[in-house]
């Protein structure tokens, strides 16, 4: 029985994502290859492998086991490939990495200018990709990198298979509108004022909790924004006070807002995570090393120049 791995790859996909549509996508396939792909492999096996009795796609038992093996070819090969990048002089390939708009813009672009001229035959992917998604990628292989945000006063939650590597600690700003005749100077003053505040699961929205149940009052959530550039805009329009981490200040020009300095409010954790080798005890492969690296020099970079910013202001 000769079985093509290249076919074995195929069936991997379909079993970890569920379906062959999204396996499709995943190999950039289309499905009627990716359905080719598979019936040539139960030929070669001389076994059924896909249950098509049901609407949506399901192993049968042989299948299952086989898919299995699959994975465990993926890992080796994978671990083969890493350990190979060891006996070459210059670093190479392609790695995905999943990120938000304030980290693409003022560590990750940085970042690649760095990589660029130390390791151009690496060849970074970038994913506008965060939160429950892009760690879910992250552990399909979609990609081989995420760049996450964690409220630096939440408890840090184990994830199974995948290792942590702090890249920045980005400290949460007050922010009023320009045009108040009273800007919020403590605490106290937030109480009876409107928020344009972030969703509960993000880091800024948790922050705002944490904040008011501190000191005691309940925010008044007037909107409720995910994304820093419309949460400023309705700042600087007027429509109410904001929790921003300090990186989504640098593109703001001066005066549209009022940074308050209203202390104690908290920091946002940036941290990179990477799969989990069985042989590297949770350290990045050597290409995913350099780009963390890479990320951190960016990272030192840019807490100078708001040091700096907050002297000046």
């Amino acid at each position: 029985m000769d079985i093509d791995p290249r076919r074995l790859r195929v069936l991997h996909e379909v079993a970890r994502r569920g379906g062959v549509m999204r396996a499709a996508e995943a190999l950039h396939l289309t499905a009627s290859a990716v359905s080719q792909q598979l019936a040539l492999l139960e030929r070669e096996v001389g076994l059924s492998l896909i249950d098509r009795s049901q609407r949506r796609v399901a192993l049968t038992p042989a299948g299952r086991v086989l898919a299995g093996y699959a994975e465990r070819v993926e890992e080796e090969l994978g671990e083969a490939r890493r350990e190979l990048i060891r006996f070459t002089e210059r670093l190479a390939g392609p790695v995905a990495i999943a990120a938000f708009p304030t980290v693409i813009r003022h560590l990750l672009v940085p970042a690649l200018a760095r990589l660029a001229e130390r390791h151009p035959r690496i060849t970074p992917r970038i994913r506008e990709l965060y939160g429950p998604p892009a760690l879910q990628e992250l552990r399909l292989g979609g990609v081989d990198l995420a760049i996450t945000e964690q409220d630096a006063d939440e408890t840090v939650v184990v994830r199974q298979a995948i290792a942590s590597h702090p890249l920045y600690v980005d400290e949460y700003r007050i922010v009023a509108p320009p045009g108040w005749a009273e800007v919020p100077r403590e605490v106290a003053d937030l109480a009876g004022v409107p928020w344009i505040a972030g969703p509960p699961g993000q880091a800024c929205g948790q922050a705002l909790e944490r904040l008011a149940a501190l000191h005691g009052f309940t925010p008044n959530r007037v909107h409720l924004i995910q994304e820093f550039p419309p949460t400023l805009a309705l700042v600087a329009a007027g429509h109410g006070v904001a929790i921003v981490p300090s990186l989504a200040l640098l593109d703001v020009p001066e005066g549209e807002v009022v940074v308050t300095g209203i202390t104690g409010v908290g920091a946002r954790k940036l941290e990179a995570i990477t799969r989990v080798s069985r042989t590297r005890s949770g350290e990045p492969d050597p290409v995913q090393a350099v780009v963390i690296a890479a990320l951190r020099e960016a990272a030192e970079e840019l807490s100078g120049r708001l040091g700096e910013r907050w002297r000046t202001s």
